[in-house]
């Protein structure tokens, strides 16, 4: 799957599903523009990709449009911007969940997409042509244990992107959604009870929503993606 030409803006990557994502496309030929707020692991990123970065907070939206300004400038454009930022709490249950827990929730996992998807939304319209892809989870989708906040949050990122494929796609815009399951990253440390060893040599990887995302990008203009729900198959 080629993506020669195309110039990929991942947020979120410095680490789990979004640095994977950045490394598949940089491997399927993409320019690749990297977004996350711990500018040394982005630094050391860019670098082995030969990549443009900056290190900025995505629920802001001057830091959100700077990423974008600069990465047109550094590749001419911007054709893909993925969204993998995303959060969890500990604390997550009804009886647990503070204030202050749910409205980081809410900061993170979804001002964060809107955010990003004002800060596109403009070149996107100017070349009349452009792709978001959100990462959410299949918390969305149906009630776990992954918590109220965390399940709102990222059932509000869905929402979003199909409210803005509605509005925009007379623009040339598309926008895609992918859920995935139980997935070897970081955040599922932030569970009450974190996933044993045997649960997580079950997971999906990074990698595995990596090469959607890079599948996605890869289709012709005319082919809308809407949303693909993935899960481990052993779990």
């Amino acid at each position: 799957m080629s993506l020669a030409g195309k110039v990929v803006l991942v947020a979120g990557a410095s680490s789990g599903m979004g640095r994977a994502t950045a490394i598949a496309a940089a491997a399927g030929g993409a320019k690749v523009a990297l977004f996350a707020r711990r500018e040394q692991e982005l630094a050391a990123l860019a670098k082995q990709l030969d990549a443009t970065f900056v290190a900025g907070d995505a629920t802001d939206a001057t830091q959100a449009g700077r990423a974008v300004l600069e990465a047109v400038d550094a590749c001419g454009r911007v054709d893909v911007l993925v969204n993998c930022v995303g959060t969890n709490v500990k604390q997550r249950a009804l009886t647990d969940l503070s204030s202050d827990g749910w409205r980081n929730l809410i900061s993170v996992n979804l001002d964060a997409a809107y955010v990003l998807t004002q800060a596109a939304l403009p070149t996107f319209r100017q070349q009349q042509n452009g792709l978001l892809i959100h990462v959410s989870s299949v918390a969305a989708k149906r009630p776990d244990r992954s918590g109220v906040g965390y399940q709102a949050s990222k059932a509000g990122v869905a929402a979003l992107a199909f409210g803005t494929m509605e509005e925009e796609r007379g623009n040339g815009v598309r926008v895609t959604v992918i859920y995935p399951g139980l997935t070897d990253t970081a955040l599922v440390e932030q569970r009450p009870v974190p996933p044993t060893k045997e649960e997580l040599a079950k997971a999906l990887q990074p990698e595995d929503i990596a090469e959607l995302c890079v599948a996605t990008m890869s289709l012709p203009e005319r082919a809308h993606v809407s949303e693909i729900v993935v899960h481990p198959s052993q779990l």
